[in-house]
């Protein structure tokens, strides 16, 4: 028989389980109702402490509802149904005056196959958290409708326009639309690689494959790529500090987080994009510094968020770009944060420790 001592343990046989150690909310219930245990998730969530609930009736201390007003435990009726129940699924539940929350509960039987059921385990998680995942994963979807929706127009148009009436077009004008699908292809490409990004990041799943990097180079390297690109090249300014240490990271990541931060400061600040790379106690930091209206101090917690534009949206981007860079810095073992320039813009400053090979 297993039973709930004073300091909010479970204890089974020889075995002593932390509840509080869990990180989603737990009450344990015996199968007429009564109180068994309260972890210290499930008190935040309910508002209900373990010396309030712990002995007495679960419809007195957790009267969860469901959106229709129904009681749930009475619904759950853990001494009917059918004997081979084990699980309930997860529904949206509530407290009289508290948040929504996810419950969901598992039987207990004794014998485990058929038997009558000894206790009911309550999982709760937060419903608030819920409902933001789903806010982020709807306002995914909405961008990336809308960021696919125009270069795809464009692509559709300009081919079915060429395709019906490609004799009529002089080489010039075939040329000029050729190149705007082929820019539009790579819009497209970027978003889809973003997307992954984030799905890499938010999962996980980010691999890294180390080798000696040179961020000197690889700085100048996309210094060049926005020059071919048009820019003036006495906007870039690059500083690189004296005894760099060797730096063993992933090239192509390190190569993304730059391009994305010098991408940042030319689409929304002004005047010169200055590049400082120098060494620290336990590896290299990189600053990338603009002249233009910066971030404000209320503002900057935001800027690593997903979809976060501040007030350039007009100017473009999918708003995934500071998240994607945040997440690959990390991943390095590194931070980065933002701040006022020394010249008024904004100053984006990463620090990556020096890393080590990789070794199969």
């Amino acid at each position: 028989m297993h039973g709930a001592d004073t300091d909010g343990r479970l204890v089974a046989a020889a075995c002593t389980i932390a509840i509080d150690d869990l990180p989603d909310g737990l009450v344990v219930a015996d199968r007429f109702g009564r109180v068994l245990a309260v972890n210290r998730a499930a008190s935040r969530l309910t508002g209900v402490t373990p010396e309030r609930a712990v002995g007495r009736d679960m419809n007195e201390v957790f009267p969860f509802r469901d959106n229709d007003g129904r009681d749930w435990w009475k619904a759950l009726d853990p001494e009917g149904g059918l004997r081979t129940r084990s699980r309930v699924p997860e529904k949206p539940l509530h407290l009289p005056g508290r948040q929504e929350l996810y419950v969901t509960a598992r039987f207990v039987r004794e014998p485990e196959r058929c038997g009558d059921v000894e206790r009911v385990a309550i999982t709760l998680r937060d419903g608030g958290a819920r409902a933001r995942l789903e806010r982020s994963r709807a306002d995914l979807v909405s961008t990336v409708a809308h960021e696919l929706r125009s270069p795809l127009t464009s692509v559709k148009g300009f081919t079915a326009t060429l395709l019906a009436k490609w004799g009529r077009f002089t080489e010039e004008q075939k040329l000029v639309m050729l190149e705007t699908v082929n820019n539009d292809a790579d819009r497209v490409t970027r978003l889809i690689t973003e997307l992954l990004d984030v799905s890499r990041i938010e999962s996980g799943r980010l691999e890294l494959r180390r080798q000696v990097v040179d961020i000197p180079a690889r700085a100048r390297r996309v210094v060049a790529g926005r020059v071919a690109a048009g820019e003036q090249e006495d906007r870039f300014r690059l500083i690189t500090g004296d005894d760099l240490p060797e730096m063993w990271l992933d090239q192509d990541k390190v190569d993304q987080i730059l391009a994305n931060l010098v991408e940042n400061a030319v689409r929304h600040g002004r005047g010169t994009v200055t590049i400082e790379i120098e060494s620290v106690g336990w590896g290299v930091a990189v600053s990338v510094r603009d002249q233009g209206e910066g971030v404000r101090p209320e503002v900057a917690p935001r800027v690593f968020r997903q979809f976060w534009r501040g007030n350039s949206r007009k100017r473009g981007g999918t708003g995934l770009g500071l998240f994607i860079v945040k997440g690959l810095v990390e991943a390095h073992g590194g931070t980065i944060t933002v701040q006022q320039a020394p010249e008024g813009g904004a100053e984006f400053r990463f620090t990556v420790p020096t890393g080590t090979p990789d070794f199969a």
